[in-house]
Order: structure tokens, then sequence, then C-alpha cells
């Protein structure tokens, strides 16, 4: 059967979607499904592994019946994820021993806090980044110090970690193969983005067992192979790539000054660098875009936490709108905000400021105040 397809995997941080392209880079058809966040305490987002996974299968099982295309059909399947957000299971079992501490979540603000005054600089020049909460290493840090008997399990090896990416490589591969990528790795302030691998000072920093981390893979090629089980044939999984970096990639921002701006469940930009990681005076950060046939590619990135993320709180938390296509016919039914103001900061802020005390606000409200207000208002806060 001619091998025709494309699969892309979009595991993302609100839903997970799947696509299928041509050779003409035609969609073919997308199926998209929301899943769980969970917000046990106060700045913390976990969700549910096992639930992560699952949904991601049903949307790609969704797509082959709904598309008329065939599993043998597909040549090749991508990955792209949220990055940073970290999982941490058993080896023989395949079963996470907590949730997924989501990148949004600052439970470990403070250890972080009390880090940088001892190794900002140096975990800066070996990683491209500073050392904050969104990152998977003091989460992994927390899992192990949290989790009964989890740091003996992980210097005993039998503990991996990973990001999504990885997480979904093992359960599609049945637990044969653990494996990252470059883009992945250089953001969990354990990955020396200088020399390309684990870096062991950063380990011992972060107090992580080497055995727990995966290898590191180039982001395109013939990585691993889902199992016949899921889709009745095997599949090649081709590419990983974070959801930014893919997001640069499919942009085509491919010289050195080329910059791509993505909104989300948060607001990315991203400046191609070219081939050698240069250092932001103002607070950005360094990371890597790709690395394809043994060749860097690095960026500078800015980040903002939250951006399409406060229409889900509107609709989820404040339940002032019943969906996210309400929020655009409610903003435009009033003429302005009515002086309402809103501070989508419910995560913090990012670059260029990283910090995470800074909270998010609603100002100027009056006996006038009307939720189309609100809705416009948050809405302007994001443009």
């Amino acid at each position: 059967m001619d091998k025709k397809y494309i699969l892309a995997i979009d595991q993302g941080t609100s839903s997970a979607r799947a696509i299928i392209y041509d050779k003409k880079a035609n969609s073919k058809g997308v199926s998209q499904l929301g899943f769980s966040q969970f917000y046990p305490k106060q700045n913390w987002v976990e969700q549910d592994t096992e639930e992560i996974f699952d949904v991601q299968v049903k949307t790609i099982n969704n797509l082959l019946a709904s598309s008329g295309v065939k599993a043998e059909e597909i040549a090749a399947v991508g990955i792209t994820n949220q990055r940073e957000t970290t999982i941490v299971w058993d080896k023989k079992t395949g079963k996470a021993i907590y949730p997924a501490i989501v990148w949004q979540d600052k439970r470990t603000e403070k250890q972080c806090i009390r880090m940088r005054k001892e190794y900002s600089d140096i975990v800066r020049a070996k990683t491209g980044l500073v050392i904050d909460s969104y990152f998977s290493a003091t989460k992994i840090n927390w899992i192990l110090d949290n989790v009964d008997g989890a740091r003996e399990r992980a210097e005993n090896g039998e503990l991996a970690f990973g990001t999504v990416d990885t997480w979904l490589v093992y359960k599609f591969t049945n637990n044969r193969d653990f494996i990252t990528d470059y883009s992945n790795a250089s953001r969990t302030l354990l990955f020396n983005i200088n020399t390309m691998k684990w870096d062991d000072e950063l380990l011992e920093i972060f107090n992580i067992p080497k055995s727990m981390l995966p290898k590191v893979v180039d982001n395109g090629g013939n990585l691993a192979t889902i199992d016949s089980s899921f889709f009745g044939t095997e599949l090649i999984i081709a590419s990983l790539l974070g959801d930014q970096q893919a997001s640069l990639f499919g942009h085509t921002c491919f010289s050195k000054g080329s910059i791509k701006s993505t909104f989300g469940t948060g607001s990315f930009m991203l400046m191609n660098t070219g081939d050698k990681p240069i250092y932001s005076k103002n607070g950005l950060l360094t990371t890597i875009a790709w690395r394809l046939k043994g060749k860097t590619t690095y960026a500078l990135e800015g980040n903002i936490f939250i951006a399409g993320a406060v229409i889900k709180w509107l609709r989820d938390q404040l339940q002032i709108i019943n969906s996210a296509d309400e929020s655009e016919y409610l903003a435009f039914s009033v003429p302005d905000s009515g002086g309402v103001k809103v501070i989508p900061a419910l995560a913090g802020l990012g670059a260029p400021y990283w910090n995470n005390d800074v909270q998010g606000a609603i100002l100027g409200l009056t006996l006038g105040t009307k939720k189309e207000h609100i809705v416009r208002a948050t809405l302007e806060a994001l443009a």
C-alpha cells in the first residue's frame, strides 16, 4: 500500500490533537480532544499521565475513522509536545509514580529562589536557562523527595524521567524505547547546550541520578516505532520536537534572525540565532531549536506563561462563558471594557521578569461592570 500520509501528534497543555497531511502538506483531517487539569493546591498544576496518553490515542483513532486514511498508508509520525512538564515512572511497569507536574506549576519556587543565589551563573552558562520552577529539574527533585521510597528507587536505577515526548514514545513502543530529543532535553536544566550532553555537575546540583535520564536523539530520523498493537500496523516515529521549537520550524524560520510568535496556552516568541548559542542581556532564554544530521540550531526565547489559558479560566473557574468561541461574541457586544483592566498573570511572569510572586488581577470594577466588560478586558490583555 502506498505510504502517502504523515501523522502529526500535538500533545498540548490543554488538549491533544492529531492531524494527517498528504505529500503536498494538505490537511486530510484533524481530531482534537481536551483533557483534565488538576489544581490540588495553590500554584500547583497536575495532569493524569494515563489520561494524557489515552486521549492522544483516541484522537488518532478518531482521525483515522473520520478521514478514511488507513494506518498502513502513513509513512511517518511526528510528535510535538508541551515542554518541561515532568513525569517520573517505574521502568518495569511503565506506571507513573506521581501525576505529571505541569510546566505552569510553581510548587518548587522557594527552592529555586534559594538555588539562584549560588548557582544562577553556572546553570545559565551550561543550559541557557534561569533557575525557575517552570523547568523540569526541581520538579523531578520534588517528586523524589516527596513520594515514599522514590529517591531510593531512583538511585537503584528503577525510575525513569521524561518530558511528555519521552512518555508518549515509551508508551507507544510498549516500554521499549526510552528517548528524548535535543529541544526537549534543553528545557530540563540538566542538559548542557554547549557539550550537547546531560551534565554531571548539573545533576549533582539538582541531586538527580543520571540513570533516570533518557537517551537524547536528533529531531529527525528513524527514531522509534509505534507498536502494531495500537493501530494495526507499525508506524515509524520520524520526528520529536518541543511545541515551540516545532512552531519555529513550521513557520520556516530556518535563517538566522527569523522570528515567530505563537499564542496557545501561553505565548512564546522564538528567534533563530544560527549555529551558536547567544546569551541574552535582557532576561530571554537561550535554547536549542533543533538538531538535524548532527548540526545544532539555537534560538532565543521570550515567554508569557498565560495567554489562551485565561480564556479556559473564564470558562472553567469563573464560569462567565460557556465556550471559548463565546468570548469573542461577548467582547464585541460592548464598545469597550468599561474601564476594566485584566492582568492575566495567573502563573507569575516569565521573560524578562521571572517573577512568580506576581499574581493576576482584575481592576476598575464598578457597579456598572458586566461580564462582557471582563471578557473584553481579558482579550485586550492578550492582544
